[in-house]
């Protein structure tokens, strides 16, 4: 038998639809049975790759008893947290508010139905008493038993939690407060939490944070302290080393459950890989090194390989479990190695990934680069490139065993959001790096979500199996119009400019907070929730009110279009108490807070495809953080100020004007590469 969730797309929740749970997916509908019969509402938020979302599945919900209990009592909401951050958002601030502690998933929020406040809040919980929790049959009861007892006071709860949501959002700056102290106040802090050894800015659980890091390439590179630059460099190398980083096949886990970065979370998420693949290509070109390049290459293969779909788009996460068991996939016995690679280079292989000593994962190996390619040299009595060669011999025959192996699952739902964060890394890495298969992989996304999630001028959130629905959320929006202006510098095309600006407007028209600036996470039309968040500070991903802030900084200076530049610097300004009293929690903010502060350069080209090539190609031969390269054909019909930069009268069908334009300046037309390359 199965319940209402069997009819959803989602594979979260079609992960529980066989549950003796009457489980139902978040509707108006759900809401009103729970009205009508006097119960209140378990609302449960999850994801497929969630391992204690599968923990407690297993121990609750699967079971005959727990359930019954459930359904007699509750009203029962299943919601997947990546199609419905809305509410994740909320009911995770409401966690944070009613317990005093950060929240997580599993998510379990009992709700009152008739105002959509929460009057219960908590996370994964047994089925027994353990781990210092209470068992989830007992908790039932006693929620159900408050509720009774006291609903009919909870129009006040719902008053109260929506006054602390409002003293949560940040009061905006005053006049003349704008200014670089944020910038120097987060380098102190994170040189502060470095940890030197390792890498990271935190202990043991270690996360990636992809914001940080990028602030430290950005502001290391560009200043005389090096120390920034270095920490952003050394963190990098040690998660490449690391087993977070899959060393077989490629692609990065969620966190490390230890300092060393050696063990992780085995779950990989779309969202950290996007990221992570623009930060190590940036690092390859500023650092020239090869272990970079490599770990972008190999991550942007596995991405195409295994999160592409036929269709284009890309999938959103794959499972930390399979057969039956967290990281099976991923971990090894050291005779079934020695049998894959053979004698000879079996102890060169567990040299460098650690299995000649303890095992670190349960009784078995998970590799980690245990030892340092130049060591293993030495010691050896190898050349180098010999040892490489045989190296990456044995690893393709680990990951030949390994694909014959049950692979974890894989959420095969498309978010737009999430593929922006990987249509952009992947531009990246195809324009710094020139790996033209990166590029032809963004390409397809875009193509994808044109057709399928762009309609009458609105984004839709999801697609699976064929099928789109849920309206676009802020980050859906601010996400890919960041995505295509990356993509633009790597290849142009003027229809992707004109999707661009649709996608700027529908911004401003459905998100925009035109009283306080900044922008709202739903749009205008969406259903009523309990709040209605701005979020200006970063979580998993990059803060949807900082990269709509800068695409809108960068489009704007680009076409000379105020509206874009006006929405930009207010929302700076809406979220300038957060960003100065919190700085290390808004990094992707204070990227926004830079380019107002000193507007990069923006180098325009003009000129006949073949001879734009040469140029670009010289260009690319000296890295430029600061500046932004669009390459763009003669004869285009281009809007805004863009259409003065063409070829000035006189300049031949081989040659090529460039515009260097910084903030409200641009230069002259400049026809030879040495002259701009010196302007730069």
């Amino acid at each position: 038998m199965s319940n209402q969730l069997a009819r959803e797309s989602s594979p979260y929740l079609l992960q529980h639809a066989d549950n003796p749970v009457d489980w139902r997916p978040w509707s108006e509908g759900a809401l009103q049975e729970a009205r009508d019969s006097g119960r209140p509402v378990l609302l449960s938020i999850g994801y497929s790759a969630c391992h204690w979302c599968h923990v407690m599945a297993h121990e609750s919900f699967e079971d005959d008893e727990v359930a019954a209990l459930m359904n007699r009592l509750f009203v029962n909401i299943k919601v997947d947290r990546e199609e419905r951050p809305d509410l994740d958002k909320i009911y995770q601030l409401s966690h944070q508010v009613l317990t005093r502690r950060p929240g997580g998933w599993p998510l379990t929020i009992a709700l009152d139905p008739h105002t959509k406040a929460p009057f219960f809040a908590g996370t994964y919980f047994p089925k027994q008493p353990r781990y210092g929790m209470p068992g989830f049959t007992d908790l039932l009861r006693r929620v159900a038993e408050w509720y009774e007892e006291n609903k009919d006071g909870l129009g006040e709860q719902k008053a109260n939690l929506q006054s602390v949501f409002e003293r949560v959002e940040p009061a905006p700056a005053g006049n003349g407060e704008i200014g670089p102290a944020p910038l120097e106040e987060a380098r102190k802090q994170l040189m502060l939490n470095f940890d030197a050894e390792y890498g990271g800015f935190s202990g043991a659980p270690k996360f990636p944070h992809p914001s940080s890091i990028g602030f430290l390439l950005r502001h290391g590179e560009s200043a005389r302290d090096r120390r920034p630059l270095d920490m952003g460099l050394f963190t990098l190398r040690q998660m490449a080393r690391g087993g977070i980083y899959d060393q077989i096949g490629g692609g990065f886990c969620r966190y490390s459950v230890d300092e060393r970065w050696e063990i992780p979370h085995f779950e990989k998420m779309l969202y950290d890989n996007g990221p992570l693949l623009g930060l190590y290509a940036r690092a390859g070109r500023l650092a020239g090194d090869a272990q970079f390049r490599r770990v972008a290459a190999d991550t942007a293969s596995w991405v195409m390989r295994d999160m592409q779909s036929p269709e284009g788009g890309y999938y959103s996460t794959l499972d930390a479990d399979s057969e039956g068991g967290e990281g099976r996939f991923y971990i090894w016995d050291a005779d079934e190695v020695r049998r894959i690679v053979g004698e000879d280079d079996y102890p060169l292989v567990a040299r460098r990934y650690g299995l000649d000593g303890e095992a670190n994962f349960e009784g078995r190996w998970h590799p980690h680069i245990a030892t340092r390619l130049s060591e293993l040299s030495e010691d050896l009595g190898l050349g180098t490139p010999r040892l490489e060669r045989r190296l990456d011999t044995a690893r393709r025959r680990l990951f030949e065993v390994r694909e014959r192996r049950p692979h974890p699952g894989r959420d095969e739902k498309v978010l737009t959001g999430w593929n922006g964060l990987m249509i952009e890394g992947m531009a990246v890495a195809g324009r710094l790096l020139g790996l033209s298969g990166c590029l032809a992989s963004a390409r397809r996304s875009l193509n994808f979500i044109h057709k399928n999630l762009w309609r009458d001028g609105r984004l839709l959130a999801s697609y699976k199996d064929g099928s789109a629905h849920l309206p676009g959320y802020l980050d859906d929006y601010a996400f890919l119009l960041h995505a295509l202006l990356e993509w633009l510098q790597a290849e142009w095309h003027t229809a992707d400019l004109r999707w661009a600006c649709e996608l700027a407007d529908a911004l401003l028209t459905h998100f925009q907070d035109e009283a306080r600036g900044g922008f709202y996470f739903t749009p205008h039309d969406h259903e009523s929730l309990l709040y209605r968040p701005r979020p200006f500070a970063d979580e998993s991903t990059p803060a949807g009110n900082a990269l709509a802030a800068s695409a809108l900084l960068h489009l704007g200076h680009l076409l000379g279009e105020t509206r874009y530049l006006d929405a930009a610097e207010r929302t700076l300004m809406a979220g300038w108490n957060a960003l100065a009293e919190q700085p290390l929690a808004h990094t992707s903010l204070l990227e926004v807070l830079a380019d107002y502060l000193e507007p990069p350069a923006v180098a325009i080209l003009r000129g006949a495809p073949q001879t734009l090539a040469n140029w670009q190609a010289g260009l690319d031969s000296v890295y430029h953080p600061r500046v932004t390269v669009f390459a763009i054909p003669a004869g285009e019909e281009l809007p805004g100020e863009l259409a003065l930069r063409s070829p000035p009268e006189g300049t031949g069908r081989g040659e090529v004007a460039a515009y260097v334009c910084q903030g409200t300046r641009c230069s002259a037309p400049i026809t030879d590469l040495q002259g701009l390359l010196d302007t730069l």
